[in-house]
């Protein structure tokens, strides 16, 4: 994909309720119909869904990003899973015990692999 194609999903996908078509071309300073042809190779690659909307009476299109899969690496500290993946408690982040006791095992491991590299280098 062209860089005006992943402009157009970076723009769609900040978004959470999605971005209009008819405003979509003027964000990214293309006309309409270059605008169609980015929407559709969006579309093709299944990276955007297209709803129907009506503005003014007028019909356009809401361009909503699909959520891809999660990236692995970002349920990983090193080679410690996040604790979140297994639990089944109705918890906030703010809140969570096993969270916070995950997070205060990464900070001394953390330190204590740095303080052994410190030593070595030292030596």
């Amino acid at each position: 994909m062209s860089g005006t194609d992943e402009d157009a999903f970076r723009i769609i996908a900040s978004s959470p309720e999605g971005v209009l078509q008819s405003e979509l071309w003027k964000i990214l300073g293309v006309d309409s119909r270059k605008c169609s042809r980015i929407v559709k190779k969006l579309l093709d690659s299944n990276r955007v869904e297209r709803v129907e909307y009506r503005q003014d009476g007028i019909k356009t299109f809401r361009l909503i990003a699909r959520k891809g899969p999660a990236d692995p690496y970002c349920l990983l500290a090193g080679d410690e899973l996040i604790p979140c993946i297994a639990c089944d408690e109705d918890c906030t982040i703010e809140s969570c015990t096993d969270l916070l006791d995950w997070m205060y095992q990464l900070a001394i491991s953390d330190a204590e692999e740095s303080s052994s590299v410190s030593k070595k280098s030292e030596e």
